[in-house]
């Protein structure tokens, strides 16, 4: 009778342990691609708060460098040991991942918070009528220019309204010996923002959404095509810096950050990494940085408030702990998200945030975005992994003269048929 009791205690204490066990396992791990030392710091708070609060509980975040992180991505998620949360920027890369099983949609915790974000943002993540994802900022690419060296060369930033401007402004520039754009060519990625931008300005807002229902041939149809051409002749005007074509994304914002060109298109994510990859690690300083929209074509439906961006967030994978979503529910305080406006590090999704941003460049950004007519997802992300790869090569190819626009174009379109079968 003993020996039973002393077996029932041992089976019911081992029971009630089981669930602390558990707790004190669990690792809620988190991929990213963030360099910002300023928003890293905030996290880890954030991260430090919630094990306070819940012992047992570790929250580790994982930097992976942009391209890495996209190489690697694939083969971590079908791994057992898959992170619980991944970074993402909407879109058909996102669209596919859930596809393939690999992202679960959101409880009641998440859906909470969704009703909190800006319904534009909200909208990027949800798929099939169902809330995949959580944005926490959303972005805007827009030409960052030196002050100090626009004002060398003669050029009136406020006075580049059209692609016309645009490329006066570039010759003038290249005149008066500075390199007028640095951009990371290397990485392929950021020169699609000028392919992007182009198709928007020649075949308006919904240029994307056009093509993809074969309209005029999809993607090989007039804007693509002409976007192209224009950026041949923008390429023709020599104005990125030697060896662009080699140049990593990080290298080329380091390069505006030390004052050795006068431009970049970017999003604004730029203002953190011009610094910490300037030679100085600081860069610019925020009185000789500015930022103009990407110009207008004449002619064209493409209008000045048609914004190429993106909404990131945060997905929850298959089989994260419960404590993954919890986590996101503690990570999007508006006491937390207040304080990444403040300090400038990004532009949060969540509601009501604009009046705490400081920054004034962050706080134009901002409200470039609150008025957008349209605001467009990068089209290496909103059109799936395998078309935005082709999207990337074909944009450096057509910018080094080793590929026609129309051939570009063909080669869009071809992806695309290939990744609807």
């Amino acid at each position: 009778m003993f020996k039973t009791m002393i077996g029932a205690v041992s089976i019911a204490a081992m029971m009630a342990a089981g669930p602390v066990a558990a707790e004190a396992n669990t690792v809620i791990k988190i991929v990213h691609v963030e360099t910002n030392p300023t928003e890293i710091a905030l996290w880890n708070r954030i991260a430090s708060d919630y094990e306070k609060l819940h012992p047992g509980v570790t929250v580790k975040f994982q930097y992976l460098e942009n391209e890495a992180y996209k190489a690697k991505l694939p083969t971590m998620l079908q791994s057992r040991d898959r992170p619980a949360i991944i970074y993402s920027w909407g879109g058909g890369v996102m669209r596919a991942q859930i596809a393939a099983g690999y992202i679960r949609p959101l409880g009641p915790e998440g859906q909470a918070v969704m009703a909190k974000m800006i319904p534009a943002d909200a909208h990027a993540y949800e798929v099939n009528g169902k809330d995949y994802g959580l944005p926490f900022l959303t972005s805007e690419v827009a030409f960052f220019y030196n002050k100090k060296l626009f004002a060398k060369a003669g050029v009136d930033a406020s006075q580049i309204k059209t692609w016309d401007d645009f490329l006066a402004a570039v010759k003038k520039i290249k005149a008066a010996g500075i390199i007028p754009i640095s951009v990371g060519g290397g990485e392929k990625w950021p020169m699609h923002f000028y392919w992007a931008y182009l198709a928007m300005r020649e075949g308006g807002a919904n240029v994307v959404q056009q093509a993809e229902t074969g309209k005029d041939g999809g993607f090989d149809s007039k804007p693509f095509i002409e976007a192209g051409q224009r950026l041949q002749e923008l390429s023709a005007l020599h104005p990125f810096q030697p060896g662009y074509v080699g140049t990593m994304a990080l290298q080329a914002a380091g390069q505006f950050g030390d004052g050795k060109s006068a431009m970049q298109l970017m999003g604004n994510w730029l203002l953190s990494t011009q610094a910490t990859s300037s030679t100085s690690g600081k860069g610019l300083p925020d009185s000789d940085l500015g930022i103009f929209g990407f110009p207008t074509i004449a002619g064209t439906p493409g209008r000045e408030t048609d914004q190429l961006g993106g909404v990131n967030g945060w997905l929850i994978t298959k089989d994260a702990p419960p404590q993954a979503e919890d986590f996101l529910a503690f990570f999007f305080q508006p006491k937390y998200q207040e304080q990444a406006a403040a300090e400038g590090d990004y532009i949060p999704a969540l509601k009501g945030m604009t009046s705490y941003i400081k920054d004034p460049i962050v706080r134009q950004i901002a409200d470039s975005l609150e008025n957008a007519t349209a605001l467009q997802i990068f089209f290496d992300q909103d059109l799936g992994p395998s078309v935005g790869r082709v999207v990337n090569d074909v944009s450096v190819a057509v910018a080094a003269d080793q590929m026609t626009p129309k051939a570009a174009a063909r080669q869009v379109e071809s992806a695309w048929k290939d990744a609807q079968q």
